[in-house]
């Protein structure tokens, strides 16, 4: 399994990558596309610039760097995530299939809208991979478990 995710991750991020250093360089290229989902989502988060070109900047920078992240291996499961959350909006914005009047463009973005979708759900999976270990959650309610045990055992001693 271990090379199996050591393949997987970088194919996974690649898209991630390549598309936020594209968009990193040329933001103005996208911005308006971006700016019916970007704004109200700004409006949204204290200290969040409002303007598009620089929001999309940021998306693209969390896309390149969680991107390298999730490649190599370090942080994969934060990455996956940040990657998760970063193409959502991405995807609302650039692939809203359900505003376009052209069957041929409408059907273009359709596709396009379910292989992010189809990405978004490989993020998911890639964030809860806990490499065939016991998760946070797990091993937090079995040390919970045995705290109450110790409790008990400590209260029967003592009457």
């Amino acid at each position: 399994m271990a090379v199996l995710r050591k393949c997987a991750r970088p194919m996974l991020s690649s898209v991630f990558v390549v598309g936020g250093l594209s968009t990193l360089r040329a933001p103005a290229r996208v911005a308006p596309a971006a700016e019916p989902v970007a704004v109200p989502v700004a409006h949204r988060i204290p200290r969040l610039t409002e303007n598009p070109e620089q929001l999309v900047r940021i998306n693209s920078a969390v896309q390149v760097g969680a991107g390298v992240l999730l490649a190599t291996g370090r942080l994969p499961r934060v990455a996956a995530l940040a990657l998760a959350g970063s193409l959502a909006p991405t995807t609302l914005a650039g692939h809203a299939w359900w505003k376009e009047k052209d069957p041929e463009r409408r059907a273009q973005q359709r596709t396009h809208f379910l292989k992010n979708v189809s990405l978004l759900g490989g993020l998911l999976i890639a964030a809860a991979d806990t490499h065939g270990k016991p998760s946070a959650a797990y091993r937090a309610r079995g040390a919970a478990a045995a705290g109450r045990k110790s409790v008990r055992k400590s209260v029967a001693r003592h009457r």
